[in-house]
């Protein structure tokens, strides 16, 4: 499934960086009960950027995976042993319901996860090779906990991945950072949001 350097093939010629037939965009986590204090770009800076994505997908016919988080009861959901207590969460009605802005629509495949990670647990994986899809452009909150998670279970399962790399942000720019120059140049591609749409 691994792409050669900078999309050139052997000829020389420029291979596009996504084929439609065979490549998911698969959002993490973009949900009602988002926060405010994101860095270093801002929540809405993401939903926009991942709501152009989102679009530009349908467009071409290709598949748009939405991911987020629920439960009916939250005992269905981990509970580790920590050392400090984990914040407090403050979950409004609907919190689990998707950001207008993405604007959801039938063609969406809706993926409910119970941890970090989008594919344990879930039909990600059946949903994605049963398209045989080989590729995922991922996108969401936060970088280094659900985005990260979500690319390495990616990597481990064989696809190709492209890191949206500004519609995507971190509880903190130093998470943010550290994923982006260390963990994602490991497991795959990095461009921002405007690339992506351009095909570069």
């Amino acid at each position: 499934m691994s792409q050669l350097n900078d999309n050139h093939s052997n000829s020389g010629k420029r291979e596009p960086l996504i084929d439609w037939n065979k490549t998911a965009l698969v959002v993490i986590d973009l949900q009602q009960w988002i926060g405010q204090q994101y860095a270093p770009y801002s929540a809405e800076m993401v939903i926009a950027n991942a709501a152009k994505l989102a679009h530009h997908f349908r467009n071409h016919g290709a598949f748009v995976a939405l991911v987020h988080v629920s439960s009916k009861d939250f005992k269905d959901m981990l509970s580790p042993k920590l050392d400090a207590a984990p914040p407090k969460l403050n979950l409004v009605e609907g919190w689990d319901e998707f950001v207008p802005e993405l604007g959801v629509t039938e063609t969406d495949h809706i993926i409910s996860k119970k941890q970090w990670g989008a594919f344990h647990g879930t039909d990600l994986d059946l949903q994605l090779r049963r398209r045989n899809m080989d590729t995922i452009v991922i996108c969401g909150i936060a970088s280094g906990i659900g985005v990260d998670t979500t690319a390495r279970e990616a990597f481990q399962h064989g696809y190709d991945i492209i890191f949206a790399i500004d519609a995507m942000t971190g509880f903190t720019k130093a998470e943010h950072e550290h994923v982006r120059d260390v963990i994602f140049p490991r497991m795959g591609q990095i461009r921002t949001t405007e690339e992506i749409l351009m095909g570069i």
